[in-house]
């Protein structure tokens, strides 16, 4: 049995996936009913709160292995590592970003308090250390779909994007089969950095129609995304990385998806055309 904490874009991705190769495989989310769409392709789906220690302990029985990707606050993934100890599971699948102590971003402070909490924990643990989601491009889509243009504070700054969908596959891969990934580190991202102005200009010729970018200020970036429903204090550090993309932060690329998985990464243009209803 492979747990996963959360039933977000990767964590059901994952789920999906691992149902479809035969494993046995359980998500923890505190409503039930929002995925039911996993439980009717034969995920097991049980309630609990990674807030409370009793609820993870009750999802952990049975289980071999642990894909931990939640939103990064430190007690709560900290309850999982503690609980993984106590049901004696042999690993745990990190999903993380580009961490430090010291970052001005407090999720990635965060990431780093999980991380090292995993480690000092003696479980065998993987970390994915995972480039900017293409997917979030699809918060932009309604403002694409109704003015051809978006905005965004990350100026003429590369990012090495990474779909979710290789992400998940990674993640299926090596919960199901852990042993030859313990202590490893692995940086994913996408084929190509690109600036969000070359993402426009790939949505433009998928679209067959222009979609322009136009730059904005650190305070219109977390604005935009409170008004899109984000909470403010997620839009702050959402904005501040968006920001250090500017200043070359997540201009990196590796060769990590192609070597796990045996194809290529996944580029923006596939991500751009597999979405591009959404976009329409």
């Amino acid at each position: 049995m492979i747990l996963i904490t959360t039933a977000g874009k990767v964590g059901s991705q994952t789920a999906r996936l691992l149902a479809k190769q035969g494993e046995t495989v359980r998500v923890l989310i505190r409503d039930p009913e929002k995925a039911s769409a996993l439980a009717r392709v034969g995920v097991e789906v049980a309630e609990g709160d990674l807030e409370v220690p009793a609820t993870i302990d009750g999802a952990m029985q049975g289980v071999s292995s642990v894909l931990l990707v939640s939103p990064a606050i430190p007690a709560q993934e900290l309850n999982v590592v503690d609980s993984t100890v106590r049901a004696g599971v042999e690993h745990v699948v990190k999903i993380t970003s580009k961490a430090s102590a010291d970052s001005p971003i407090a999720r990635r402070r965060g990431q780093t308090e999980i991380e090292n909490g995993l480690i000092a924990s003696g479980l065998g643990y993987t970390l994915l250390r995972n480039n900017v989601y293409m997917q979030n491009f699809l918060m932009l889509a309604p403002a694409i779909a109704k003015t051809s243009s978006f905005g965004a504070s990350t100026g003429d700054g590369r990012v090495g994007m990474i779909d979710t969908r290789d992400v998940a596959a990674i993640a299926a891969k090596i919960t199901a089969s852990p042993a030859p990934h313990s202590g490893k580190t692995y940086w994913l991202t996408g084929p190509e950095r690109l600036s969000y102005p070359d993402a426009a200009a790939i949505l433009s010729n998928v679209l067959g129609r222009p979609i322009t970018f136009h730059p904005l200020t650190f305070e219109e970036q977390k604005q935009a995304m409170i008004n899109v429903g984000v909470p403010e204090a997620i839009a702050e550090m959402n904005a501040q990385a968006l920001s250090l993309v500017a200043e070359g932060d997540s201009d990196w690329i590796t060769d990590d998806v192609p070597s796990l998985l045996g194809r290529p990464a996944r580029g923006f243009e596939q991500f751009a055309t597999d979405n591009a209803t959404a976009f329409s």
